[in-house]
């Protein structure tokens, strides 16, 4: 009798009180493919708990509609302007407490260590990540908000960083992926 393959849900989170990017994956076996790809935008309100309120409901909606088995969300980036760092934190926070409250595993990954994982360069463009994404999960056309590609981007990270297929196969990025899998890219 032979095992079952095994599924994974991962939902990855781009955080912000301006667009919150988010993209679920789908590991079955050793496919790897996209769910569901988007962004809440949140430019038309003035009041930032209102914002955090919608980021809150919006994440508990993904988790409960997709059922996530953990959450990838990228880490904050320091920066000069402190203001813009304080607002961009509790917008992750938010995310991150409605995994909380589902009891899903987070797993936060620097933007830099994303696009080390997706481009094997660390300063790679979202374009750039974007691009190689499309190719690694054969999207018929990159996203018109790249903040979308970003979350997606932190999920594929977190399942090459923490994933493991059938028969215990782990990959540490998109190189060593590809090498196991080179029919996933034309």
């Amino acid at each position: 009798m032979s095992e079952l393959p095994r599924e994974k849900i991962i939902l990855g989170i781009d955080p912000g009180t301006t667009i919150m990017g988010y993209g679920i994956i789908r590991i079955y076996g050793n496919k790897l493919s996209m769910i569901a790809l988007g962004v809440l935008k949140l430019n038309k309100y003035d009041d930032h708990p209102l914002r955090l309120k919608l980021i809150f409901e919006k994440t508990l909606s993904l988790i409960e509609q997709y059922k996530p088995d953990e959450l990838a969300i990228e880490a904050q980036f320091f920066g000069k302007n402190v203001q813009s760092m304080l607002k961009l934190g509790r917008a992750q926070g938010v995310a991150i407490a409605a995994a909380l409250y589902r009891t899903i595993p987070i797993f936060e990954y620097s933007p830099r260590k994303i696009k080390q994982s997706i481009t094997g360069k660390g300063s790679a463009s979202k374009e750039q990540v974007a691009a190689m994404l499309q190719r690694l999960l054969f999207l018929k056309e990159i996203p018109e908000s790249l903040d979308a590609t970003d979350a997606l981007a932190a999920a594929v990270c977190h399942y090459f960083q923490k994933g493991t297929l059938e028969g215990g196969k782990k990959f540490t990025g998109w190189k060593s992926f590809l090498t196991a899998n080179p029919e996933r890219v034309s």
